[in-house]
């Protein structure tokens, strides 16, 4: 197959990829509104769908991270191990979807990668030290949420926690509306840039263009592909991420939502992928503990630590078989 043809091939992965992205991570932007009432569920979704659109036209600093850290060089990959990555990652979003199991896109496009890229060009073409920082702030954002959260939540109940709890509520029900915003913007600026920044090495690997520098065209195409799954919406990862982690009252849906979209802007602004889902997660689990430890459902939190561990060596040894299969006919 042209070396053309397989560019091609991996656009339409990649877009694929940023749509599955979309109404897999969804809930992260809209679960707390819609479990405290606070939006309509296909409100909340065009609300999501528009502003992760604005979000992941924004910048590209996480997109060159993608692209140029995971690997020594773009030379050193060619497009079937581009294709199979992708088509790792995918392979668990669907999953993991059709479970209802909050799981991280960027934990699966990350494991998707190394285990296309060990396979196809050998452990030698990896950049540890990218991979490194990479993982580390995959690891240490949930955290940092969870704590954020804990904190946010503690000031808010010793700010409001005189005022009768139902005017606080309603009030706070609306600002959901903000907090919403805020968080869907954030998750586009992060999450639609993996995508990017996968084209964009296709591009460089095959000679298409110069340097790690994401045409305008690629942004749009993310941008839109994102929107479009956002829009579509998933429901079953909803349901957990809204109330089954913990019974979130408006106040509760503010101070998470508020944290996350902090967290993750700010990762976006320092190039650093973070998973959305699991800053979301933590956030929720931190405001939680902050009401009482006990009000979190620690076994809910379990399960999803379990798929989280599973996510990147399932996406790598899925995008390695991948790689195996398409060298029998190529």
């Amino acid at each position: 197959m042209p070396d053309l043809t397989l560019v091609y091939v991996v656009v339409f992965f990649a877009l694929a990829f940023d749509y599955i992205n979309g109404f897999h991570d969804t809930a992260n932007a809209i679960a707390t509104s819609v479990s405290t009432r606070a939006l309509e569920p296909q409100h909340a979704v065009i609300l999501a769908a528009i502003l992760n659109f604005a979000g992941a036209l924004y910048s590209t600093g996480v997109a060159k991270t993608i692209g140029g850290d995971l690997v020594k060089s773009a030379s050193l990959v060619n497009q079937p191990v581009i294709i199979s990555a992708l088509f790792g990652a995918i392979v668990w979003n669907l999953i993991t979807w059709w479970l209802g199991i909050p799981s991280s896109s960027s934990h699966a496009l990350v494991g998707g990668v190394l285990g296309a890229v060990v396979v196809g060009a050998g452990v030698n073409a990896i950049n540890f030290v990218g991979v490194e920082k990479i993982v580390l702030s995959l690891v240490l954002s949930p955290l940092i949420a969870m704590a954020g959260g804990y904190l946010m939540m503690i000031a808010m109940m010793w700010i409001f926690g005189r005022h009768e709890p139902g005017k606080i509520n309603e009030g706070f029900r609306k600002m959901q509306l903000l907090s919403a915003s805020m968080m869907s913007f954030s998750h586009g600026s992060n999450d639609a840039q993996k995508a990017m920044g996968i084209i964009t090495l296709a591009l460089v690997s095959s000679g298409q263009i110069p340097s790690l520098e994401v045409p305008t065209w690629v942004k749009v195409a993310c941008a839109t592909a994102m929107a479009c799954g956002t829009a579509v919406g998933g429901w079953k990862i909803i349901k957990t991420m809204g109330g089954k982690i913990f019974r979130l009252e408006p106040i509760n849906g503010f101070a998470a939502d508020l944290n996350s979209s902090m967290v993750i802007f700010i990762a976006t602004n320092l190039h650093l992928p973070v998973s959305t889902t699991h800053v979301v997660s933590g956030s929720i689990m931190g405001v939680g503990s902050a009401k009482r430890v006990s009000a979190v459902r620690w076994g809910v939190a379990q399960q999803m630590l379990f798929a989280w561990v599973l996510t990147i060596p399932f996406s790598a040894v899925t995008s390695a078989l991948m790689y195996k299969v398409l060298n029998l006919f190529m």
